[in-house]
């Protein structure tokens, strides 16, 4: 019996199997995600970058920028943290309620005298609903605080990993693998200002408000091809500080590179990306127990 037939389909439905897995299941998944719009502000997330960062994009894909920063914010878990709001007008049953729980004496106090204050945790999400439940039986107001977990968020890269949303205005997409320097998909939300991103371009082992103090850890080669360079006249004072002596001004592309820069921004709260959001003295909680929901997986 010949079984070349059976031997051609059967390698013929490996591939297609492999072609859809790979390529067709993840356009059907992402391919036509749309913006999402924002709960707390009504506005479509993630919004299009001004034209100048839109430049800005292109000079950070020639310069090579992505072989040594990534743009994704690593997150390894969750977990939740008790945060009494209100106290309520029964506070001596609520601190009875607390010293039950085992709440620290200090973290009671503070939270009963100062407003909203972390009492407890880490614990995971049911003890922590659990605690909250028992808080709110006095008639205070309790809330359980999502906290994210991983090296990337206890380095202030970012609050929440980032997710697919986050990327819908980029075209390419700039993710990167290495990490020579560090992440910068929430750079905008931390940056220190153009002056200082554009020092840093020109000169990245000098510190421009500090230059007696040199920055032995940036290993970034210096972008000085971006600046213009002249001698001062006398009595005239440098806008950037990174040269005794001289003007540096930068060109059309150390502007774009910076407006990029400070655009990436990716800490919006989305319900696949929820942000943590202890309660605060001028916004409490509606009701008296509330939770973030963990990240969908």
């Amino acid at each position: 019996m010949n079984n070349g037939p059976l031997l051609f389909l059967g390698i013929l439905a490996t591939l297609a199997c492999s072609f859809w897995s790979l390529l067709i299941a993840p356009q059907v998944q992402i391919g036509r995600q749309q913006t999402a719009v924002l709960e707390t502000t009504g506005e479509s997330y993630p919004a299009l970058r001004p034209g100048l960062a839109q430049q800005g994009a292109e000079v950070y894909r020639g310069l090579g920028c992505v072989e040594c920063h990534s743009q994704q914010v690593r997150q390894t878990g969750v977990t939740f943290d008790v945060w009494l709001a209100d106290p309520g007008t029964n506070q001596a049953a609520l601190a009875v309620a607390m010293a039950r729980l085992n709440v620290p004496p200090a973290d009671a106090t503070r939270a009963l005298e100062q407003g909203p204050a972390r009492i407890l945790g880490p614990l995971p999400q049911a003890e922590a609903m659990n605690v909250v439940a028992q808080l709110t039986n006095g008639g205070a107001r309790a809330q359980a605080v999502l906290v994210n977990l991983g090296p990337d968020i206890q380095r202030g890269w970012g609050q929440r990993v980032s997710v697919t949303q986050d990327y819908l205005a980029d075209y390419p997409v700039q993710l990167g693998s290495l990490r020579v320097g560090p992440d910068l998909a929430n750079y905008g939300a931390r940056h220190p200002g153009v002056a200082a991103i554009l020092a840093h371009l020109y000169a990245p082992q000098i510190d421009a408000f500090a230059p007696e103090q040199p920055k032995t850890r940036s290993i970034m080669p210096p972008y000085r091809f971006l600046f213009n360079k002249r001698t001062l006249a006398e009595g005239e004072k440098a806008t950037l500080p990174v040269a005794p002596g001289y003007e540096i001004t930068p060109k059309p592309e150390a502007e774009a590179l910076a407006a990029y820069l400070m655009s990436l921004r990716a800490d919006a709260a989305l319900k696949e990306a929820p942000v943590p959001s202890p309660p605060t003295k001028a916004v409490l909680a509606s009701t008296n127990v509330t939770a973030i929901p963990a990240p969908q997986k």
